[in-house]
């Protein structure tokens, strides 16, 4: 039976072999939703140290317990009166679709005179249940939020639809991408598009295929069996 190394170490080749194809570093976050503190603890020995979380509860009770080195991205629908809770406690939110949340972020962040990294999240497929963009209304968003003094805009972030038609699903991902690329070539000032953040347990491979430079990896780390 695999361990949590042994599948860190055969998801760490899939990156490698992304990176040779495309020229740049890969980000693995580990997706430690509604997992332990103990069930964590391996991570840091496989040298995993950027772990996603999706519920601001989680990450409140957990930061204590686990190792300081752990860098926390919010990766979930997050509640704009819950940014308040973790402004200070996380490094990242990836899933900035509103202007009222950003507004939220860039309020808290300045209170700590500090400046909150963001993604964009982007909606490829349309699916209201999952929030996001629309892919046409990214530019014009992105812009509203590169004035915001509190936020540091570093890319952007996308959630697929649970299907087995991988045509649809490298489809998709090639119109994130594109976004991503023209967002890059058009040089928002204040904003820094460095970041690809899509791929997950079940598409990871097209993800990278398609060029994400961020994956987003729960269940291809921590096994199944749950």
């Amino acid at each position: 039976m695999s361990t949590l190394a042994d599948r860190v170490l055969q998801i760490r080749a899939d990156i490698a072999s992304a990176e040779r194809q495309w020229g740049h570093t890969v980000k693995l976050i580990a997706v430690t939703k509604s997992r332990t503190a103990e069930e964590m603890a391996p991570l840091a020995e496989a040298g995993v140290w950027d772990i996603g979380e999706n519920r601001v509860h989680e990450i409140i009770l957990k930061q204590p317990l686990i190792a300081p080195d752990f860098r926390v991205h919010m990766i979930g629908r997050l509640q704009s009166n819950k940014v308040k809770y973790i402004i200070d406690r996380v490094c990242q939110i990836q899933s900035v679709d509103r202007l009222s949340l950003a507004e939220e972020i860039d309020l808290c962040a300045r209170r700590l005179n500090t400046r909150m990294s963001v993604t964009v999240q982007v909606s490829p497929a349309g699916e209201p249940q999952k929030g996001g963009v629309p892919l046409e209304e990214a530019a014009g968003f992105i812009k509203r939020l590169s004035l915001m003094d509190g936020l540091a805009v570093r890319g952007i972030m996308a959630v697929m639809p649970l299907t087995q038609d991988e045509a649809f699903l490298d489809r998709l991902f090639g119109r994130v991408r594109t976004l991503y690329d023209r967002l890059g070539s058009d040089n928002i000032p204040g904003v820094c598009m460095t970041e690809l953040s899509m791929g997950m347990s079940g598409d990871y491979r097209l993800a990278l295929k398609n060029g994400a430079n961020v994956i987003r990896i729960g269940t291809a780390i921590f096994g199944s069996g749950r």
